[in-house]
C-alpha cells in the first residue's frame, strides 16, 4: 500500500510513498500529512474470522492488511511489547460498567496511558528501519502529558535515536511531569515550554518544516522524524483496538457480528477518534463515534456547529491535560478522506491565515453522519468521578468526560464503548478531590486514593517520587532550536 498527501503535493517531495517513508519523515507537502491511499476490509468475514485470536494475532493482521512493507519478523519483535503490560493475553481490557456500557481500558502499560499501545510497538518499528539503513534520527514529540512519557520510553537507549520531548511548563499533572524529566537515557532530551500545549505544538511543527533547521541538522548527518499522531505510525496502532472492541463484546454475547455499536472517544488530537473512523469506513459496525471534550471544546464546536474557529479562543487549564487542546492535527485527515485534498488544503491553508474555516452545509451534514460530540467542565467531570468511586469504579478525568456522553447520549438501543485513555494515578488529585478530600500533592493523593479505595499504585508511578530530577531546562520557544542543536 502506498501513502499519499492530505494538500496534494508540491511537486517537490513523492506524490506517493510506502509507510516505511511515511513513518521516517511524516512532514508532507504544503505541511500536510500522510494517509493510507485506500483503505483494507474489517467486514463480518475479517472480524468472524478474529473471534478466537489474541490481541496480537487481530494486530498482526491488521498490520498486513495495510500491506505495510515490514517484514514480519519485525512486525512479531514489535507486537511482543504487548507482552510487559499488565496481562500478556490482555493487554487491552473491556470492562462492563453499567448494562449499556463497556470500558476499553487502553492504559495498562508501561506508562499507564493509551499511547503506549502505539508507541510501544511503532518505537520499534521505527528505531529498527533506522539502524538498518544506518541513519540517525531525531525523534520530536509535543506533549499534553501522555505523549511524552511513553514516546521516552519506548525510545530509551535505542541506537540511531535521539529525541526531543517538548512539555508545556504547567499544563501537566506532576506524575506526567516527572515521568519525563526524571528519564536518564543519554539519547533523550526533555524541555519545558513557556505556553500551553498549542504554543508547544506549533513549535514542533514550525521545526519540522524550517530549512534553517534542517540543514542544521544534515550538518549532523541527522534525519527529523515525530511520534505525535502527525505520523501514522502512531495511527496504524490506534486502529486495532477499535476492532478488538466489537469483538470482545461479541465475545461476551452482548452483540452478534453485524449488530451496531457506539463508541466513545476522550479526544484532543483527534488520532484515537481517526483509528475510530477508519475502522468504521473499512466495515467495523460502528453506529456513531462520540467525541468528548473538555472546556476547550473546539471539537464540540467542529462537529456540532460546521465552524473550526480559533478567533478569540484561548486554550483553559483544565483537569484532563490530554485534551487541553485547540488545534487537532489529526481533523485533517478526515477532512481529506471526505472531502480531498483540494478542499483539504483550502479549509487549513484559511484556518492558519484566518484562525478560522467553515463547513458547507453538505460537508457538515457528512462530518455529523459519523460523529457526535460533547464537553464537560471540571466539575461535571469530578461528580462522575465521585458517582463511580462509589460503584469501586476509578475513572481518570479524560474517561469521566467520556461517561458523561454515554449518561447523556444513551437510549438503550445500541451498546457503547466508552475508551478510557488513562489510568487514575495519573491523575490522582483530581480523583481525591472529587471524593472530598482535601491534597498538597500527587503524592499524597495516590496514597489517600489507594488506602481509601484498595486500588493498588503500580511500581512505576510510586517510584517516580524517589527519582532523580534529570532535565531542568524551561525555555522561551524561541529558544527551542539552539537547545535541541546542543544537546545534539
Amino acid at each position: 500500500m502506498e501513502f499519499i498527501e492530505t494538500r496534494g503535493n508540491d511537486g517537490i517531495k513523492p506524490s506517493k510513498v510506502k509507510f516505511s517513508e511515511a513513518i521516517l519523515s511524516p512532514s508532507a507537502s504544503f505541511g500536510g500529512l500522510y494517509v493510507p491511499e485506500s483503505l483494507p476490509e474489517f467486514g463480518i468475514d475479517f472480524l468472524k474470522k478474529h473471534k478466537g485470536s489474541t490481541y496480537k494475532e487481530l494486530a498482526k493482521d491488521v498490520l498486513k492488511s495495510f500491506e505495510i512493507d515490514i517484514d514480519d519478523s519485525l512486525i512479531d519483535e514489535a507486537l511482543s511489547k504487548y507482552d510487559s503490560f499488565d496481562d500478556a493475553n490482555n493487554p487491552v481490557p473491556v470492562v462492563k460498567l453499567e448494562d449499556n456500557l463497556y470500558v476499553s481500558e487502553l492504559y495498562h502499560g508501561p506508562t499507564r496511558a493509551f499511547k503506549d499501545m502505539a508507541l510501544q510497538p511503532f518505537g520499534v518499528i521505527l528505531s529498527s528501519l533506522a539502524k538498518s539503513r544506518g541513519e540517525n534520527y531525531l525523534i520530536m514529540a509535543a506533549t499534553s502529558g501522555d505523549t511524552g512519557p511513553a514516546t521516552l520510553e519506548t525510545f530509551k537507549n535505542k541506537d540511531n535515536i535521539k529525541v526531543c520531548c517538548l512539555y508545556p511548563d504547567g499544563g501537566t499533572s506532576d506524575v506526567q511531569r516527572l515521568q519525563m524529566v526524571t528519564e536518564e537515557a543519554p539519547n533523550l532530551k526533555v524541555i519545558g515550554v513557556k505556553g500551553n500545549f498549542d504554543d508547544t505544538q506549533d513549535a514542533l511543527k514550525s521545526l519540522l518544516s524550517s530549512q534553517e533547521f534542517k540543514e542544521a541538522l544534515d550538518k549532523k548527518n541527522i534525519k527529523l522524524s515525530a511520534a505525535n499522531s502527525v505520523n501514522f505510525g502512531r495511527i496504524i496502532f490506534q486502529t486495532i483496538y477499535h476492532i478488538h472492541s466489537y469483538l470482545e463484546l461479541v465475545r461476551v454475547g452482548r452483540v452478534n457480528f453485524g449488530d451496531k455499536i457506539n463508541l466513545i472517544v476522550p479526544s484532543g488530537n483527534f488520532g484515537n477518534a481517526l483509528g475510530a473512523y477508519y475502522v468504521k469506513k473499512a466495515g467495523v459496525p460502528i453506529e456513531k463515534i462520540a467525541i468528548s471534550t473538555n472546556r476547550n471544546d473546539i471539537l464540540a464546536d467542529f462537529i456540532n456547529e460546521g465552524k473550526y474557529d480559533l478567533r478569540d479562543r484561548e486554550l483553559i487549564q483544565t483537569n484532563s491535560p490530554a485534551m487541553d487542546i485547540l488545534k487537532s492535527s489529526n481533523v485533517e485527515r478526515v477532512l481529506f478522506d471526505m472531502f480531498g485534498a483540494k478542499r483539504t488544503k483550502e479549509l487549513m491553508d484559511q484556518l492558519t491565515t484566518q484562525n478560522y474555516y467553515e463547513l458547507t452545509d453538505d460537508e457538515h451534514n457528512l462530518i455529523q453522519s459519523v460523529f457526535l460530540a460533547t464537553s464537560s467542565t471540571d466539575e461535571e467531570a469530578k461528580e462522575i468521578i465521585a458517582k463511580y468511586l462509589e460503584k469501586n469504579y476509578v475513572l481518570d478525568p479524560h474517561t469521566a468526560t467520556a461517561i458523561k456522553v454515554f449518561l447523556e447520549k444513551n437510549d438503550n438501543l445500541l451498546p457503547f464503548v466508552a475508551y478510557s485513555t488513562a489510568e487514575w494515578t495519573k491523575f490522582s488529585v483530581t480523583i481525591a478531590e472529587a471524593w472530598g478530600f482535601k491534597v498538597k500533592s500527587d503524592k499524597e493523593a495516590l496514597e489517600i486514593i489507594s488506602s481509601k479505595f484498595d486500588v493498588k499504585i503500580p511500581y512505576i508511578i510510586s517510584d517516580l517520587f524517589k527519582k532523580d530530577i534529570m532535565h531542568l531546562k524551561i525555555v522561551e520557544k524561541m529558544d527551542i532550536m539552539p537547545e535541541m542543536l546542543n544537546f545534539l
